[in-house]
């Protein structure tokens, strides 16, 4: 997910993001703990992705203006 995809959510949707990245980040470790990761890389993308998710929730919570894109 792009962070202009995830600041278009909202407060209920980004909740429930985060609820399934978390979910699908405990499968895939899981996964990984039995040997049966076919793409170890998926791992470190979904870790970014809960990342960008609680950096929105937490712009919000602070109310701070995203940056504009050029």
């Amino acid at each position: 997910m792009t962070i202009k995809e995830i600041r278009a959510l909202s407060p209920e949707e980004l909740d429930q993001k985060l609820a399934e990245l978390k979910q699908r980040r405990f499968e895939l470790k899981r996964q990984a703990a039995v040997g049966q990761l076919e793409h170890p890389d998926d791992l470190h993308f979904v870790r970014k992705d809960i990342a960008k998710v609680e950096t929105v929730k937490r712009e919000r919570e602070l109310q701070i203006k995203a940056p504009e894109s050029k």
